[in-house]
Order: C-alpha cells, then structure tokens, then sequence
C-alpha cells in the first residue's frame, strides 16, 4: 500500500502554501501530518500533544483524507466543543476541499433525536389538544409544521427559535417509536436521509457524547455509525470525563415526573393515555408518580441524615422501600396491555416506545440501588430550588478497561491529540495512558511555533473587585482594562 504524503499539501510548495501568498511553513504541523499518515498506514495508535498555533486541524485532516481517498478508509473524527466541529465544517473541510485534488465528502454525524419524524409530527397535530396545555406549545407545534415544509435538513438546530422540550419530544424521531419501511412518510424520513449520507461520506466528524453512546450500542449489538477504520480525537483532554458520564446513569426525581406527566396530568387530564382513554394505564400512572414521591423523599431524608460534611456517594447497596420500580413494571405492563387493543398502528408504537420507557426506568433505578456494577461509584445529588432536585448518578471508577475493549482493541488507527496531554517535567503521557486504557501507542509532543518570550507580554490586572463579592463592580471594571489592553495591541489580544 502507497505510504501517505501529507507534505504533497501542507510541505514547502505544497498546495496550501500555493494558494496562500504570505503562507508560513510550521515544522511542528508537517511532523504531526506525517505521524499521522504512518499510524493510519501501519496501522496503530497515536497521541500528540500539539502547542497553540501548531495547526492541529490541519495536521489529522490532510492525511485523513488522503487515507479517506487514495486507501478507501473510513474516517470518524470527534472533537468535544461545537465551536470546533463548526471550524471543521465551515472553515477547514471547505478550504481543503479548494485546494487538494482529491474530492471528497464530510458530514455532520448528529444523534437520532435531533431531526424531526415527519410522522410523529402528524400525529402530535392530530391530538394536540389531548396532549398540550400552553398556548405556547400549541404556537410551536404550528411554527414546526411550516418549518417542516420547508427545510431540507430536518435537525433542530435548522430551527429558528428553540422548542419547549415537551414539544420537541412529542415530534422528535425515535428509534423505539419508527415503524420503518412501513412508515407512510418513510421516503421524506430526514433522519434515513441523513443516515444515507453517513454511510456514504469518507469522513464523519462527531462529538465525544455521541462516539462513546455509540460505542455503548455496539457493545449491545447496535450502533449509530457504520463500521469504522480510523478515530480521530481532537480536544482529546475531555474523553475519559466524557465517557464517564455517558457510561454511568442519571436518574432524577425532575425526570421522572416529566415521564409521568407526558403520559397522563391528572390536573389537566391530557397526556398520551388519556387521548388512548387507557383508564386502567391513567390509574397506574398515578400509583407510580405515588411512589416515585415517597422514593425520593426517602432519598432527600437519607441525605440529610448524613450531615454537611457528607459528599454524596453511596457506598453500599440502600435499604430503602422501594415500589417505584414495582410500579413503573406495572404501569409498562398496563400500557402494553393498551396497546394491545389500539388498531392504528402509528398509534399503537407511540404506546410501545412509552411502554419501553417505563421498563427502562425502572430498570435504571433498579440498577443504582442494587449497585449492580462493581466497578462503578454511584452518588446522590440533591440540588435546592423551590422543589428540590435530586438526582441519581453513577459511573465507571476507571474507563480504561471499556476504552480499550471497546474502542482500542477493536479500532486499527485512534489518534488522540490536544494542547494539554502531558504531565510532567519532561513530559510524559503516562497518566493519559492508564486512564483511558491506552496502553501501546505512539506518542508526539510538539511545541508551540509562537515565540512567547518575544510575541507575547502577559497582562494580570491588579486590585479587580472580588467576582464573588462583588460580581457587577468586576464586570465593569474587567471590560475597562480588557479595552485598555485591547488599544494597546490593537486588537491582538487573547481575553
């Protein structure tokens, strides 16, 4: 197989440097380009820290898509801010793409339920006024139908205004809740649309939440992305937190309440099962919200009792009553009962994706106070406002050993890199490695082509107010000196 040659773009007369006049060679992006290429063409891993200015960008998307072209490879790129998946895609790719021989396609990985099911969205029409309560909501659902009629992308953020969350949720699609290639709007479906662009494109960019729920489905058979060769991680600093919390649970009394509420309010007597008149499932709803009261009451009492000085983990599995996950069981059996009895079949998944959810809460809850998983920390978080939220949460103690399993031993190439990789003096990756599981891989520290010492002066004010005390006294007196500096270097400032 032809090695890479990421010089050919980024190199002394390369096509970058043909297009860009006043264009400046950085040693340090040609060296990461080229560890690049080789780990994708050995293949093997690779971690480089790369200082400010060194182009990182760059430096992993031209051999990518070399190795996207020329070697048939695909290529999943993730990075942990939309501020830099923005850069990616607006700036970076389009500019590639204007200077590079090779053509290729990039696409926006975005999770399920950010793209509207058209079919969800006519049946919240036909029952909204057994499901909504605000005229608000009954405005949105109006402004989301025209939308509807006029995107081409079909995703939330195509949206002019932000939806109320009970809205989006009624109309967003759902992977319990899609009857398929039985669906009547099954060939305007902009979710199987955009999953056809996925499946086509030679690079995928993400962000870590979404790679690591991927990476959770394949572990249970599914998954959202196709079959991978090589993963790219920028803003590689944020994956071991990331993975953290999207391989752990959260469980909130806030949350549940939502749940319950969707399918039936006895105040307003709207919800899903009152538009089905499922009595017997209405009842039920009612013993589970019952319950969930007295669950997390029973929660609120079992912190307090520890004292100020507690820090929120739960150590061992709790003793106390517990029906609400009795209770979810049987409101789940209730709905599918329901369901049973419901000829329509648009109808009758919107219960069966209802039904699902129930059992799953349950079975989330079931698991944080059995404390199921061994090598999980599982904590309470209680929040104080008007009603208290508090919530459920565990996580893995170390990702290390599901990384490597799911993601290392199975991905020929991961590349991992960031401004801030190493400890130490000199710098060692070794901590970063026993964290996420990384055992054999290459490592790179390149630093930063800026001449600090003579392009850089460091201005700390003196005598700011104290934020905390006095946050509005600190505001305005930040933004004078910030203007001050800003004069003074004429714009060439970092705030």
């Amino acid at each position: 197989m032809a090695q890479l040659d990421p010089a050919s773009i980024l190199g002394p007369g390369g096509a970058v440097a043909r297009r860009l006049p006043a264009y400046e060679l950085r040693s340090q992006q040609l060296e990461m380009a080229q560890a690049v290429a080789r780990a994708i063409g050995r293949p093997g891993h690779l971690i480089v820290e790369a200082g400010t200015g060194v182009g990182k960008s760059f430096a992993y998307l031209v051999p990518s898509i070399l190795a996207a072209v020329e070697q048939k490879k695909k290529i999943v790129i993730s990075t942990h801010t939309i501020a830099l998946q923005e850069q990616l895609l607006r700036k970076d790719l389009p500019f590639l793409r204007s200077v590079m021989p090779q053509e290729f396609s990039a696409v926006l990985v975005k999770g399920r339920s950010n793209y509207i099911s058209l079919r969800r969205l006519d049946v919240a029409g036909a029952r909204a006024t057994g499901t909504f309560q605000q005229q608000e909501e009954f405005d949105q659902l109006g402004e989301i139908k025209l939308w509807a009629n006029r995107t081409t992308d079909g995703s939330r953020s195509d949206l002019d205004f932000r939806p109320l969350p009970g809205v989006w949720d009624a109309v967003q699609s759902e992977n319990g809740n899609c009857l398929g290639r039985d669906c009547p709007r099954n060939k305007a479906c902009f979710y199987f649309q955009a999953r056809r662009r996925v499946w086509s494109a030679n690079l995928l960019i993400v962000n870590h939440a979404l790679f690591v729920t991927d990476l959770a489905l394949r572990a249970a058979g599914f998954g959202m992305l196709p079959k991978y060769d090589v993963a790219i991680f920028d803003e590689a600093h944020m994956l071991e937190a990331v993975a953290g919390e999207h391989m752990g649970l959260q469980v909130s009394n806030i949350g549940v309440d939502i749940t319950l509420a969707r399918l039936y309010n006895d105040r307003s007597g709207k919800g899903l099962l009152s538009f089905h008149r499922l009595q017997q499932a209405m009842d039920q709803v009612q013993n589970a919200r019952m319950a969930a009261d007295d669950f997390f009451e029973q929660v609120a009492e079992w912190n307090l009792r520890h004292g100020q000085n507690f820090n929120g983990r739960v150590r061992r599995p709790v003793d106390w009553p517990d029906t609400l996950c009795e209770e979810l069981h049987k409101l789940a059996t209730a709905i599918g009962e329901g369901s049973a009895k419901v000829e329509n079949p648009e109808h009758r998944i919107e219960l069966t994706a209802a039904q699902g959810r129930c059992s799953a809460l349950a079975d989330q809850i079931a698991s944080w106070t059995g404390q199921s998983a061994a090598d999980q920390v599982y904590w309470v978080e209680l929040e104080e406002r008007a009603r208290p939220r508090i919530r459920l949460a565990s996580a893995p103690l170390d990702v290390g050993p599901s990384l490597r399993k799911l993601l290392f031993d199975k991905v020929p190439t991961c590349v991992l890199t960031s401004a801030t990789l190493c400890v130490g003096s000199p710098p060692r990756f070794d901590f970063l490695k026993s964290r996420l599981g990384l055992t054999a891989a290459e490592t790179c520290a390149l630093g930063s082509p800026f001449d600090y010492p003579r392009q850089v002066t460091l201005h700390l004010p003196r005598n700011l107010p104290d934020p905390s005390d006095q946050p509005h006294a600190f505001e305005a007196a930040a933004i004078s000196a910030i203007a001050h500096y800003l004069e003074r270097t004429g714009g060439k400032a970092f705030v």
